[in-house]
């Protein structure tokens, strides 16, 4: 990608944070998109995130994927061309095509370039010869494919349980427009955690070290650089619960003190104990997940699953 076309997309994407801050941050229960996490030092944060202990989503969804590999392949057939939503670091993207029947091409999407140019590149080392098609876009938007995958079969990637950062009715609509940009006959596949003990599941989002705190608090460090804030991020502390009635984990970021904080000509105040809510991880039960997807539009094929059901990962065909 050229210097100008970065430069615009990095424009495009500081103006697009600070609309949703300002939105945000105006409502009754201030929140913030959790994939404005995602920074340079957030991807840094998150990638040690998932060798903590504590965590066990990746580990647990990467032995999935290895020790599933044939049948995964043998499910999805010759040929497949291979579109990643959210590659990050493009490890589960090129453990994906290794295992594949003579992939047709890799697709990674998402709105930051830099991270696009370092999945593909680790996906083109592990299988030499394939296209690597990157496309900068908003996977939560509607977007178009390269028109060089031609009518190959497409097989949609969606791992991490990225899924569950959507709320019930948001991940029904990426759902819908997964099938709709994908096409007739498409495959997803898909990965999602499972319900568990909540004691398992906030050790996993607080950890003991504090990573996952710093991970949290780097969004108000990025706000004040990118969006121009004076946030003081001394002044909150990471949290997270987990929410029963809603199956989810949620993270938040709350206020030790009363305090204000400026952004963009407005002023926004905080009383003490007062959060903001930066991310929901939605866990999910198999007959929730299938209803879920039938909704959409899809139809679930396989589920494969740990020995401990800590996570699963699902073939879904587009009807």
């Amino acid at each position: 990608m050229s210097g100008a076309l970065q430069r615009d997309a990095a424009e495009a994407q500081r103006a697009a944070l600070i609309a949703d801050a300002l939105a945000g941050l105006s409502a009754p229960r201030k929140t913030l998109p959790c994939k404005w996490l995602y920074d340079a030092e957030g991807a840094r944060l998150f990638e040690a995130i998932t060798r903590l202990p504590e965590y066990y989503p990746t580990r647990t969804e990467t032995r999935i994927l290895t020790e599933q590999a044939g049948a995964i392949a043998e499910a999805v057939g010759p040929g497949a061309a291979v579109v990643e939503f959210g590659p990050g670091d493009g490890a589960k993207g090129a453990l994906l095509v290794r295992g594949l029947q003579v992939p047709a091409a890799y697709v990674p999407v998402d709105i930051a370039p830099e991270w696009l140019e370092a999945a593909a590149a680790r996906v083109a080392e592990a299988r030499p010869g394939l296209p690597v098609l990157p496309v900068v876009a908003d996977f939560t938007q509607a977007f178009a494919l390269p028109r060089r995958l031609g009518p190959a079969p497409r097989l949609g990637f969606f791992p991490g349980s990225t899924i569950g950062n959507f709320e019930p009715t948001e991940a029904a609509a990426f759902l819908r427009r997964a099938r709709t940009t994908l096409g007739a006959g498409a495959r997803l596949l898909l990965g999602a955690d499972l319900v568990k003990e909540a004691a398992v599941l906030e050790a996993a989002y607080d950890d003991a070290a504090g990573v996952t705190a710093a991970f949290d608090l780097n969004l108000l460090h990025r706000l004040n650089r990118e969006a121009g804030a004076d946030f003081d991020p001394a002044g909150f502390r990471h949290r997270a619960v987990w929410n029963p009635a809603l199956e989810r984990v949620e993270m938040h970021l709350v206020a030790l003190r009363p305090q204000q904080v400026r952004l963009a000509g407005r002023v926004f105040r905080f009383a003490e104990g007062e959060t903001i809510h930066t991310e929901s991880s939605h866990k999910y039960r198999p007959e929730r997940l299938r209803a879920l997807a039938a909704a959409a539009g899809w139809q679930a094929e396989r589920m494969w699953t740990d020995p401990a059901r800590l996570f699963s990962v699902w073939l879904l065909h587009a009807r």
